[in-house]
C-alpha cells in the first residue's frame, strides 16, 4: 500500500491517474490517515453484484430521463391518488 502527504499531492496530482494499488493519504504532521483511496476498476462490478439474478434481468431501451419520469409519476399517483 503506498503512502503519500498532501503536500506532495498539491505538488504532483497525476498519482491519481496512474493508480494500480491501494493508497492512504496522511498527514505528517499529526501522524493520521486521513483517506483511503483506491484504484478505479476497469470492469464492471454489475456481474459480479447481481449473483445468480444476472441472467434474469432484462436490459431497457428507457433512458434515465424517462425512468425518471415514471417513478415520478407512479410516486405522485401513490400519493395524490390520481390516475392519468
Amino acid at each position: 500500500m503506498l503512502s503519500i502527504g498532501i503536500g506532495e499531492i498539491q505538488k504532483n496530482s497525476s498519482v491519481f491517474s496512474n493508480l494500480t494499488e491501494a493508497m492512504q493519504i496522511i498527514d505528517k504532521r499529526k501522524k493520521q490517515v486521513l483517506a483511503m483511496v483506491y484504484p478505479l476498476q476497469s470492469q464492471s462490478v454489475i456481474d459480479t453484484l447481481a449473483g445468480k439474478y444476472k441472467d434474469k434481468i432484462q436490459p431497457t431501451t428507457l433512458t434515465f430521463e424517462q425512468i425518471k419520469e415514471s417513478a415520478i409519476k407512479s410516486a405522485m399517483e401513490d400519493k395524490y391518488g390520481l390516475s392519468s
